[in-house]
């Protein structure tokens, strides 16, 4: 029996990410499409929840989180930003960043209400607006310098404005918004009386010389501020789903209401160990940005010499390669036909914008450098083999 379907449900062929590792498993490609690593994360991480397993924390945790976690969670936003929360009422514990903001858009955002976004955009940020009956009103960053229009982004506010959805570092475009461009969109979010849904999944992945800052730092945004994070991200542990919402008890209370009639709970020895992640010394974090960055610059290296026009990302997981040079007008196309004419996948950047055209984005391609580096290695070398080194 074939039902009707809602509009924000996947087409029957699946979203972008599952068609790209589909056609990587049936061709033998080197998948730089879907932003995982290909590495565990931390032993200690691993380590507790293992010994939290054999403990027997199986059993459902508190609604909100268990108390490690969200007693981390707060020591790590003081550490590192200063900002003081109550664990007991300004923190969330979800399955996944992307549940923080699937509740908080489904919970905050009303039938006729805008959202303000820019893109390109993560692509459940539109898919949950969607949903919740809200109007998103982009703003495009265009490739390849990604700077914020002040006068466009000034006309997508209006009196129905809701929410604004920000993403810093960016994906896909690995910009670290400036704490002048935060201010600007804060004051324009407090003139209109916005929430301001920020999504920092790639906190500890902005690099140097480029800075994170978060928005709740900023004067007069912490009341008016959700901000999402995650332990997958941070951790290598993408499949564990551990994420979280932070802000305002007022707000974060509502966003639970629809958070637990979802998922109620988030498995209970996976926040023990992100909890024991989130203490661990500043040379972790240090050595994860110092580390990735390395691998950034060997795909982005090895791209440039492929013959794509690159933008070195200040964050995040991935490049934006053009592949304009190679003739390619519709990065869409070029995804699937490159698996086999290359050995390697990546993802049409166009598929995260409303309009790839405005965005500058038609013929660029995401790239993943959240990989090893053997596996970044044997991407380059089938690309450079495929279209020749350039001098």
């Amino acid at each position: 029996m074939t039902g009707k379907r809602s509009s924000i449900t996947a087409p029957a062929g699946g979203t972008i990410f599952a068609r790209m590792t589909q056609l990587a498993t049936e061709t033998g490609a080197v998948n730089l499409g879907q932003g995982f690593p290909d590495s565990d994360g931390p032993a200690t991480v691993r380590d507790t929840a293992i010994e939290a397993i054999n403990g027997g924390h199986n059993q459902y945790p508190p609604a909100r989180g268990t108390g490690e976690l969200l007693a981390a969670i707060a020591r790590h936003q003081q550490r590192w930003y200063g900002i003081e929360l109550d664990p007991a009422s300004e923190i969330l514990v979800t399955t996944g960043a992307t549940e923080a903001i699937a509740a908080s858009v489904l919970s905050l955002v009303s039938p006729g209400d805008e959202v303000v976004m820019f893109e390109p955009y993560y692509d459940s940020y539109a898919a949950m607006v969607e949903r919740a009956g809200g109007v998103r009103r982009t703003v495009p960053l265009r490739f390849p310098d990604f700077a914020v229009d002040e006068a466009a982004l000034e006309a997508a506010f209006s009196e129905r404005t809701a929410v604004v959805l920000l993403n810093t570092p960016h994906n896909p475009t690995g910009k670290v918004f400036t704490r002048e461009e935060l201010a600007f969109i804060g004051e324009l979010a407090t003139r209109h009386d916005a929430i301001v849904m920020c999504d920092e999944v790639y906190e500890h992945l902005a690099f140097a010389p480029h800075e994170h800052v978060p928005m709740a730092t900023l004067p007069g945004m912490a009341e008016r501020t959700l901000t999402f994070g995650s332990g997958g991200k941070t951790f290598n542990t993408t499949g564990w789903k551990i994420g979280w919402v932070t802000g305002p008890a007022d707000l974060v209370a509502v966003v639970n209401g629809a958070k637990q009639y979802v998922t109620f709970g988030t498995g209970t020895p996976l926040q023990l160990g992100i909890a024991s992640g989130l203490e661990m010394s500043d040379h972790f974090f240090t050595g994860l940005r110092e580390d990735m960055a390395l691998r950034r610059d060997v795909l982005a290296d090895g791209l440039r010499a492929a013959g794509f026009d690159i933008v070195l990302p200040q964050g995040g997981y991935f490049v934006l390669a053009d592949a304009a040079p190679h003739g390619v007008t519709d990065a869409e196309q070029y995804a699937l036909e490159l698996p086999e004419a290359a050995g390697v996948v990546a993802v049409p950047a166009s598929v995260f914008c409303d309009d790839a055209e405005a965005s500058g984005m038609a013929s660029v391609m995401r790239f993943a450098f959240c990989k090893k580096r053997s596996t970044i290695d044997e991407a380059v070398r089938r690309l450079v083999d495929t279209y020749g080194q350039r001098a």
